[in-house]
């Protein structure tokens, strides 16, 4: 197919699996791009949208001699900015199948050093190839650049991409905010959860209360997910001889 015509595709989930079923270099890569182009452009009609209503709300207020229009907009920009959460105030509910042991007056980093990482002589070659394998199935999703199993996963924007990418349908990945982090969190491991059958092994609580998450965690996460993947069949794997 040419550019053109992948660019005239407006369906992520047709698209995923022509990705996952291309073999041609140069096919894969024209792919990928209108995958980028079609998040883009689904990100850019949402922030219009967002953009005409608040305008329509400033109209109404000011048509009725108020400042109603005026207030909205302001509440809701700051709604939209969140750059820090106070973590005086966070208040979070015990989970049991959560990694993490909280006690009071606990410090979450040091709770988060007891996750438990399943050991094989070639723990390393594995964890190498399930990052690749991570960074392969979000590369067309802007926003994610993953590096590692610590920072690069720690305003959740990761998570949602790559549960994003077996389940399209689940939410609209475009209008995800990278400030809110707890809510990308809740929304991944959720989703996760229902449609794969992953339990949800960490807790977003404990994830926004540390400066970065804990590799051992995150890996032990992405390794249940994948295996979920791989029994209901969407991860097809090769068979050892």
């Amino acid at each position: 197919m040419t550019s053109q015509e992948l660019a005239a595709i407006e369906d992520e989930e047709v698209l995923n699996k022509m990705l996952d079923n291309a073999a041609d270099f140069e096919e894969r890569r024209m792919i990928r791009a209108a995958l980028r182009d079609l998040l883009k452009k689904k990100r850019e009609k949402r922030e219009q949208d967002r953009g005409s209503r608040q305008q329509d709300l400033r109209q109404q207020g000011l048509s009725k001699g108020g400042t109603t229009g005026v207030n909205i907009s302001t509440g809701r920009a700051s709604m939209n900015q969140q750059p820090s959460i106070n973590k005086s105030t966070v208040q979070s509910s015990p989970s049991p199948s959560a990694p993490f042991s909280r006690t009071a007056g606990s410090p979450a980093v040091a709770s988060a050093q007891k996750c438990p990482v399943a050991g094989a002589p070639n723990t390393k070659n594995v964890k190498q190839m399930l990052l690749d394998w991570c960074r392969a199935k979000t590369e067309p999703y802007e926003g994610v650049d993953i590096r590692n199993f610590s920072s690069s996963w720690k305003d959740g924007i990761a998570f949602c991409a790559l549960v994003h990418r077996f389940f399209p349908d689940a939410f609209e990945y475009s209008i995800l905010n990278p400030t809110k982090p707890r809510e990308n969190f809740q929304l991944a491991f959720s989703t996760a959860e229902r449609l794969a059958g992953c339990p949800t092994l960490l807790d977003a609580d404990d994830l926004v209360r540390m400066t970065e998450p804990d590799w051992k965690c995150v890996y032990t996460y992405i390794q249940e997910f994948y295996r979920c993947l791989v029994e209901k069949g969407l991860v097809k794997t090769k068979k050892r001889t």
